[in-house]
């Protein structure tokens, strides 16, 4: 039996019980970092008891790097044993690897569970405050600065509450361009959910950037984007995504909502180029 554990953000009290029991009784530990899960383990028992043996287990590192490799090699015999999944925090397969490994047992009918608990999209979206019908959860934005712009206004046009996780050298950045693609959207910041120096932040996206930029960033980020107000800012162009370093796929995704043509045919026209 294969078990997806959700594991803490921030605050070791949120482990749940019915995590605690399954790695109590687990055989087998796949973990993002087998250093990271040993660390949080034995945390787990010198402040919450749970009694955690790591001696009794085999751990196995299964990160976005090697999954596909990992699960090359594995056999129905190896789910014949009590395994855990368990990411470095949060949820296994929320911007988080894991997936590879539901679609395996799916495949070959091997029995497996996802408990629910810890995720840092919930936690933010629940304490944004904004009217929430839908919402839309992004996780990470591409690194270079026009494929983010290209991205962020597709999200703003959408009109959904929009959730992004965000590293700290690229927050204030994030906030810079969704503030010049539509300088009246509210934002709600978050930073470093449930651990002792988790702070919040709501505003237009420049009043949040210019409090941001008195403080200290260092720490983990999510931003939730009102989806009340379309953007008002300057329109991408077919030339501008046509500059995109984006997989053919996307880029006539993107194409298609400015065009009104069936991706499939932009998609070949791009492979022709």
């Amino acid at each position: 039996m294969l078990s997806f554990l959700p594991t803490p953000i921030g605050n070791l009290e949120d482990i749940t019980y019915r995590t605690v029991k399954l790695l109590q009784g687990s055989e087998v530990v796949l973990c993002e970092d087998t250093r990271v899960a040993k660390r949080l383990i034995t945390l787990l028992n010198d402040k919450l008891s749970t009694n955690i043996n790591i001696q009794q287990k085999k751990f196995i590192s299964l990160h976005s790097h090697n999954e596909q490799s990992i699960i090359d090699r594995l056999d129905d015999k190896f789910f014949e044993q009590d395994i855990v999944y368990m990411s470095d925090a949060g949820t296994p397969a929320i911007s988080d690897p894991g997936a590879m490994l539901v679609k395996y047992c799916q495949k070959h009918h091997i029995k497996y569970q996802v408990l629910p608990g810890a995720s840092a999209s919930i936690v933010a979206v629940a304490a944004s405050g904004f009217d929430i019908e839908r919402f839309l959860f992004v996780g990470f934005l591409p690194h270079k600065h026009t494929a983010r712009k290209a991205q962020l206004q597709t999200i703003l046009e959408d009109g959904f509450v929009s959730i992004l996780y965000e590293s700290p050298k690229r927050v204030l950045d994030l906030l810079e361009i969704i503030h010049s693609l539509n300088p009246t959207v509210e934002v709600f910041v978050a930073k470093e959910l449930s651990k002792l120096h988790e702070q919040f932040f709501v505003g237009k996206a420049g009043e949040v950037l210019e409090i941001l930029k008195k403080r200290s960033i260092k720490g983990e980020w999510v931003v939730v984007i009102d989806g009340a107000t379309k953007s008002t800012g300057e329109p991408i162009t077919i030339d501008d995504i046509s500059s995109l370093s984006l997989p053919p796929k996307q880029k006539a995704k993107l194409l298609a909502k400015l065009t009104s043509r069936p991706i499939k045919d932009i998609y070949d026209d791009l492979n022709e180029l």
